[in-house]
C-alpha cells in the first residue's frame, strides 16, 4: 500500500510511522519546509494524569506504551519517564488531590498523595513553601523541537519513506491523490490529511464549514538551563479547574472557595512545566478561544506564570531565552479524542485533538492504520 500524508506535525508524522512500519510506503508532504506549529510550540508533555476517565484515558495510556517504545528506538526523541508533581498549598486543593487519588482508575495513572518532604525527595529542586504534592508516575516528555526531525530520520533510514518539504496541497484529485502548489500529483491508495490548525482552504472545501473542530491559541516560554534537574514535569492546583480527571465535588468547593489570580482566570490559565535537554524550563500556558486571535503575545500571563514557579522553586527563574504564541485545534465537542472523517473515497482527515496531540498522537494513529486496514 501507498500512502500519502499531508501534514509533517506529530499527527501526521505517528502516521507516517505506523504506515512504515506495517510495511508500507509513505510519502509525506508538509507545506512548511519542516513543521512549525503547535506540535514544536508545545511542552513535550506526554500527558495522561489530567485526561478523562474511559475512552481519553485508555488513548493516553497506550501512546505513553507506545511513546516508550519508539523512544527506545529513536534515542532522539528524548523520551524520559519523568512522572509529575502537582504542588499543594491549601487544604481546597489537597482535597481535590485526595478525590483523584480515590478515582477507580487512579492506579493506571500511578496517582499518589505525597507529603512535602516525599515531593521533594522526588524532585529537589522544589524548595519552596507547599504542604504537599500529587504524584502521577505515568506522565513522561519527549523534546517537542526535534521530535519530528528524528521520527523523519528514522523514517527516511526505512527506504519506504519520502519526504516533502516547501509544497502545499492544494487539490485532492479523485478518491486518493493529491496535487501540490508545485503542479506534482501524488497518487496513493489512501490519503491522510493531518493539517493541524490549518482548517480552511482545502479543508473547508472536503470537510464542509460545520466541521467540528475550533482553533485555541497559547502563550508559552522558556527559560536559560536552571542550573540544576527538574527531575519531573511540574503541574499547579489551575491545572485542576482545566483537566477533566479533577472533576468532583472538591473541584466544586475548590472553585467556590478560593479564586483564581485575577491574570490566570482572564487568561485561562495553568502552570505547566517541563526541563528541557539543555537545562532550560519550558513554561505556560494560556487559552484563547475567541478568533480573531490577537497578533501579539501580552505579558500579564508570563509575569503571572514566573511568580508561581519562583514560589514553588524557592528561587529566581532564570532568564526568559523565548516566549512565543501557538495555535492548534480542538473539537468543539471536548470529551472526542479527534476528529476523523472520511472526506473522499480514500481520503481522510485526523484533526481537532486539541491539546492532546503530543500525548496521544501514536495511539490516535494507530487507530487509523487499524480502521483502515493497514
Amino acid at each position: 500500500m501507498r500512502v500519502i500524508v499531508v501534514g509533517a506535525g506529530v499527527v501526521g508524522t505517528m502516521h507516517a510511522w505506523h504506515a512504515v512500519n506495517r510495511g508500507h510506503e509513505v510519502v509525506q508532504i508538509e507545506r512548511e519546509s519542516e513543521a512549525r506549529g503547535a506540535s514544536l510550540r508545545n511542552f513535550g508533555q506526554i500527558w495522561v494524569s489530567g485526561r478523562a476517565g474511559g475512552e481519553e484515558l485508555d488513548t493516553a495510556l497506550r501512546a505513553r506504551e507506545l511513546w516508550e517504545g519508539i523512544g527506545a528506538q529513536v534515542p532522539g526523541l528524548g523520551f524520559r519517564p519523568c512522572g509529575s508533581l502537582t504542588p499543594l498549598r491549601t487544604p481546597l486543593e489537597h482535597a481535590v488531590a485526595e478525590a483523584a487519588v480515590a478515582r477507580p482508575d487512579a492506579a493506571a495513572r500511578g496517582y499518589k498523595l505525597l507529603t512535602a518532604a516525599e515531593a521533594r525527595a522526588v524532585n529537589p529542586a522544589l524548595r519552596g513553601a507547599f504542604e504537599s504534592a500529587l504524584w502521577c508516575e505515568r506522565d513522561a516528555a519527549v523534546e517537542p523541537r526535534t521530535a519530528q526531525l528524528a521520527l523523519k530520520e528514522a523514517l527516511l533510514a526505512s527506504g519506504r519513506y519520502a519526504y516533502l518539504g516547501g509544497r502545499e496541497v492544494r487539490e485532492v484529485i479523485g478518491a486518493s491523490a493529491v496535487r501540490d502548489d508545485h503542479g506534482d500529483v501524488h497518487t496513493g491508495d489512501v490519503v491522510i490529511l493531518c493539517t493541524g490548525a490549518w482548517l480552511g482552504g482545502l479543508v473547508r472545501e472536503l470537510a464542509g464549514p460545520d466541521l467540528p473542530v475550533r482553533r485555541v491559541r497559547l502563550q508559552m516560554m522558556q527559560t536559560d538551563p536552571l542550573g540544576e534537574p527538574l527531575t519531573t514535569s511540574v503541574a499547579d492546583a489551575d491545572s485542576f479547574r482545566y483537566y477533566p480527571a479533577y472533576t468532583s465535588e472538591a473541584l466544586d468547593a475548590l472553585n467556590a472557595g478560593q479564586a483564581q489570580e485575577p491574570t490566570a482566570a482572564e487568561h485561562r490559565m495553568q502552570l505547566l512545566m517541563v526541563q528541557r535537554r539543555d537545562g532550560g524550563l519550558t513554561i505556560g500556558d494560556t487559552h484563547e478561544y475567541e478568533h480573531p486571535f490577537a497578533f501579539d503575545t501580552v505579558e500579564e500571563p508570563y509575569e503571572h506564570l514566573t511568580r508561581v514557579v519562583e514560589f514553588f522553586l524557592g528561587r529566581p527563574l532564570p532568564r526568559i531565552r523565548h516566549r512565543w504564541a501557538g495555535v492548534y485545534a480542538q473539537c468543539t465537542d471536548t470529551s472526542r479524542v479527534v476528529h476523523r472523517q472520511r472526506v473522499r473515497g480514500g481520503t481522510w482527515l485526523v484533526t481537532g485533538p486539541g491539546g492532546r496531540g503530543m500525548t496521544c498522537s501514536p495511539a490516535i494513529a494507530e487507530t487509523t492504520a487499524d480502521e483502515l486496514g493497514w
